[in-house]
């Protein structure tokens, strides 16, 4: 075989040969990349092309029993169902297993907590699991020890992971075997709890963008006037998260009886909210209103506020942030974002003295005391009047 052709499912990059294969559509929603693509360490054609070849039996094998899971059973109908079986033989039942691997303990996680909870629930909790099963085997819960929770952290470190992300990853794998062994009736000392790490590792701090420097945007927006500059006028004045403004529909903004617009932050099917908490409605004040008459005034007969961020399946938050933080870049002072918006609107509350728990229900962000569980909030006219405050 000539050295110049790369066998199927490689490709060549600084000499070494890399295994590359595409996902098929229909598991697409098992992963978080379309493609699947590493190194295969070597520049050997013969070795690169077993190595891929092994890798791709694996996969088509993996991905038929992925398959398999949405696709009825052969002779379904055939079946009996397992309560009359074990009547009829109660010989027949099998004694409980005190044995559950790490995979199978997703799955309860999932069966239990998942249910009306995004998508990317479920994928942090594979997400985070696999990582565990890449670092240490899939193995009974039982089985795995503090040698192969810090092995699992040395891995997520070497991932090249953050500190906050770290704190993610590690407290879903801990909630996922907590809730497995509890179901299985069994106590577990969980070596997954108390891993050391450095928790402010990578982490970036978060910088509120100056009082000048929202004026000298907010007027940039204005002289250009189009949808993107909206958007940016629209977070920078209500200190929503650039997923909520970006997913909005022409509907969620809702004109008052007194002519006050007002913006209801609510889930949709191509935008779920990140809490319960961040269902709210946010009066417009100050340049955001007149980003939202903006809107409002376009001939359109799209539904969506911001046609070009959003589909019927999903808002594309990526491509929203990137293109915004490039626009706002010269802009801004280092280290502010899109999301300092949203720190700066907290500072802003705080300079007129607005209480803390409007400051929460403005921007929906999550509190933890009890009595703020209780009613239905500020009203309307009351958040109004610190709106236009900051405003």
């Amino acid at each position: 075989m000539s050295e110049t052709i790369s066998p199927t499912f490689t490709f060549v990059k600084d000499g070494i040969f890399h295994f590359s294969r595409r996902i098929p559509q229909e598991l697409r929603r098992h992963y978080t990349s379309p493609r699947i693509a590493y190194s295969l360490r070597t520049k050997s054609t013969r070795i690169a092309e077993a190595r891929a070849r092994r890798a791709a039996d694996q996969l088509d094998e993996y991905w038929y029993h992925l398959r398999c899971q949405v696709t009825d059973l052969p002779g379904k109908h055939m079946l009996r169902l397992k309560g009359a079986t074990l009547a009829d033989d109660p010989e027949q039942q099998p004694a409980p297993s005190s044995s559950i691997k790490l995979s199978e303990a997703v799955s309860i996680y999932l069966q239990l907590k998942g249910r009306n909870r995004p998508v990317t629930f479920q994928r942090a909790a594979e997400r985070a699991c696999g990582y565990v099963i890449d670092a240490c085997g899939d193995k009974d819960l039982q089985a795995y020890t503090k040698a192969d929770a810090n092995a699992f952290r040395d891995a997520l470190i070497a991932r090249g992971l953050a500190g906050s992300s770290m704190t993610r990853v590690i407290g879903t794998v801990r909630a996922v075997t907590n809730l497995a062994v509890s179901e299985q009736g069994h106590t577990l000392n969980n070596p997954f709890a108390g891993v050391y790490y450095d928790r402010t590792a990578g982490v970036a701090n978060r910088t509120s963008v100056p009082a000048d420097a929202i004026t000298i945007v907010q007027a940039k927006c204005r002289g250009c006037d189009d949808d993107l500059r909206w958007l940016v006028t629209m977070v920078s004045d209500t200190g929503m998260r650039l997923a909520e403004a970006a997913g909005m529909t022409r509907d969620d903004i809702v004109r008052d009886k007194d002519g006050s617009l007002s913006a209801y932050i609510r889930p949709h099917a191509w935008r779920r909210l990140k809490t319960k908490g961040s269902e709210r409605v946010v009066p417009l004040e100050g340049e955001a209103r007149w980003a939202a008459q903006r809107i409002l005034d376009q001939q359109t007969c799209s539904q969506y506020a911001f046609p070009r961020y959003n589909s019927a399946d999903t808002t594309n938050m990526n491509t929203a942030n990137a293109s915004l933080n490039k626009c706002l870049k010269q802009h801004l002072p280092d280290g502010c974002t899109m999301h300092s918006f949203r720190h700066s609107m907290r500072d802003r509350l705080r300079a007129v003295e607005c209480p803390a728990d409007i400051v929460d229900q403005i921007g929906g962000w999550q509190t933890d005391e009890v009595g703020h569980g209780y009613g239905s909030g500020y009203p309307l006219e009351v958040i109004r009047k610190w709106m236009q405050a900051v405003a």
